[in-house]
């Protein structure tokens, strides 16, 4: 089978080495192209072309994938998209095996960081669909689904892992199968928008068991944050919701312990990192910095 592979983010880049671990290495990766980024704004590779790299696979990085003649039209048996940040056009969305790897339960969570969004809403599960890509937003009709709890303890790092294997093994039973496709339910439609600076913000007037899953939802790959009331932040890594337990508002200690004072509850914050440093667990930090 001739396959291609799309995609840019890390959970994309995860299932690419799923699947050439499983044998099923494509013919070519595409990805986005280089873009600057952090505070030096340095040209930096997309965790997918990191990845073709390491795996020996030619990489293609076109401005426009839709009307590459290196996909569209080259007699790929299967062109899969994973997460690839970008809508696709005509003539690519004419290619009769073209297949996208959603981690959702369609149609739920279209969009951005369904992940992220499954974890701060409390949803009990999530999973993964296989859709064919229209020109809507993760709109298409879908030919396979697999589920995954949630679990209480899961953030972002534990859960991504979980369906990126999931993921894999729906997408090879798809490709084998060629199972039908069916239109997505008209009701339940939500969309995972983009995770913004507002969205990382941990707010006291929210309950402690939101603000936890917030924490978790976005470890450890983009971080939530405390105002600390001079223009500076402090990281939170790990933190732990306890509901019936009454704090001061803002941040206080209690003995070795870190906690944020919320509107139901408090947040004892158990690993955080100060503005300029590195993580440390919650004691070090009074130890070393004390109460803001």
């Amino acid at each position: 089978m001739r396959l291609a592979y799309l995609g840019t983010s890390a959970f994309a880049a995860g299932l690419l080495r799923r699947l050439s671990a499983a044998g099923r290495t494509p013919e070519l990766v595409v990805t986005r192209p280089d873009r600057p980024a952090g505070r030096g704004r340095r040209l930096q590779a997309p965790p997918v072309a990191d990845a073709a790299r390491e795996l020996g696979l030619d990489l293609h990085q076109p401005e426009d994938v839709s009307a590459d003649p290196r996909v569209a039209g080259a007699g790929f048996d299967a062109i899969v998209v994973c997460a690839y940040g970008a809508l696709l056009r005509a003539p690519l969305l004419d290619e009769p095996g073209l297949l996208n790897v959603h981690p959702s339960l369609l149609p739920r969570w279209r969009g951005a960081a369904p992940i992220e969004r499954a974890i701060m809403a409390g949803d009990p599960e999530t999973g993964v669909a296989i859709m064919r890509p229209t020109e809507g937003f993760d709109e298409g009709p879908v030919c396979a689904v697999a589920r995954e709890p949630i679990r209480p303890d899961d953030d972002y790092g534990t859960l991504a892992a979980r369906l990126e294997a999931l993921a894999a093994d729906l997408l090879a039973r798809v490709l084998d199968e060629r199972p039908p496709f069916a239109e997505q339910a008209a009701e339940g439609v939500t969309y995972a928008e983009k995770i913004t600076a507002a969205d990382r913000l941990l707010d006291p007037a929210r309950p402690a068991v939101e603000l936890e899953r917030v924490v978790r939802a976005l470890h450890p790959h983009i971080g939530a944050r405390l105002a600390l009331g001079d223009g500076r932040f402090l990281g939170v890594r790990r933190a732990r919701a306890l509901p019936d337990a009454a704090a001061p508002a803002g941040l206080s200690r209690d003995g070795d312990r870190l906690l944020l004072g919320t509107a139901a509850g408090a947040l004892e914050l158990l690993e955080v990192q100060p503005p300029g440093g590195r993580p440390m667990d919650a004691a070090a930090y009074l130890r070393g910095h004390g109460l803001p």
